[in-house]
């Protein structure tokens, strides 16, 4: 069945029907055009994965295995993955990057409570495409334990760091820490091409994209901190003015 992620039609060669279920959001509406390419689980991938997830359904395992696949595959068409979540807010996006637990649930969560109108594009696994001058985040049906995003992009405005800390604090990262820090949020396909065609992604983003480093802890200041900032308004004031609107 072809599938419309990312912008591109993917054939999913899958036997299981976990995996039709799983991305049914994304099913394309045009089945007889060729696709752009193709993702599925070869029977080493599925073996490779059983024995690191033993006791897991072969459904769950090939999913696995198929979205692998096509991660490797996505630089060759001027895409990659970064492990993060996403946020639009007024068709503008914002990357919350970190290590596992560094809080990008709970943060992003904390947008979606306080400001009318946030919405999650996805939570764990966006796929990032450079278009012109421009990066788009796509949702992709991938999207973390907690299944929070749906099938859309937006423009990206910027990326996030997060860290926890006692109070609220925000700068500005240089290239150098932004590098430093997104490396760990990259899927690095295996084969050469398309390996350097994610680094050369990865360098277009730190170029193009402003990244931050927010010290936060769970509260309301913490959404201030980090929207004012990185947007440039006023955080009563969009609050307010949002939340007459609804």
């Amino acid at each position: 069945m072809i599938y419309e992620i990312a912008g591109l039609r993917v054939l999913i060669k899958n036997k299981n029907l976990f995996t039709t279920r799983f991305c049914k959001g994304w099913i394309s509406a045009d089945q007889n055009s060729l696709p752009d390419l193709c993702a599925e689980a070869t029977e080493e991938a599925m073996g490779e994965e059983k024995a690191v997830s033993p006791g897991y359904p072969d459904g769950y395992i090939e999913n696995i295995c198929i979205y692998r696949d096509l991660c490797q595959q996505l630089p060759e068409y001027g895409r990659f993955l970064v492990h993060s979540a996403v946020l639009s807010y007024q068709n503008e996006g914002f990357a919350f990057l970190g290590r596992s637990g560094a809080g990008k649930t709970t943060h992003t969560g904390l947008w979606l409570r306080y400001l009318p109108g946030a919405e999650i594009i996805n939570g764990d696994k966006p796929v990032f495409q450079k278009d012109g001058d421009i990066f788009y985040a796509f949702g992709t049906p991938w999207m973390g334990k907690e299944s929070r995003g749906r099938n859309a992009k937006v423009p990206l405005k910027a990326l996030c760091f997060l860290a926890q800390k006692k109070g609220n604090t925000i700068r500005r990262l240089t290239p150098k820490e932004t590098s430093e820090k997104l490396m760990t949020q990259l899927l690095i396909p295996q084969d050469e091409k398309n390996a350097i065609a994610t680094l050369e992604l990865a360098d277009s983003l730190i170029s193009s994209v402003p990244a931050y480093l927010l010290e936060c802890d769970i509260s309301e200041t913490a959404v201030r901190t980090s929207f004012e900032e990185m947007t440039g308004k006023d955080y009563e004031n969009e609050k307010q003015s949002k939340g007459d609107l609804l």
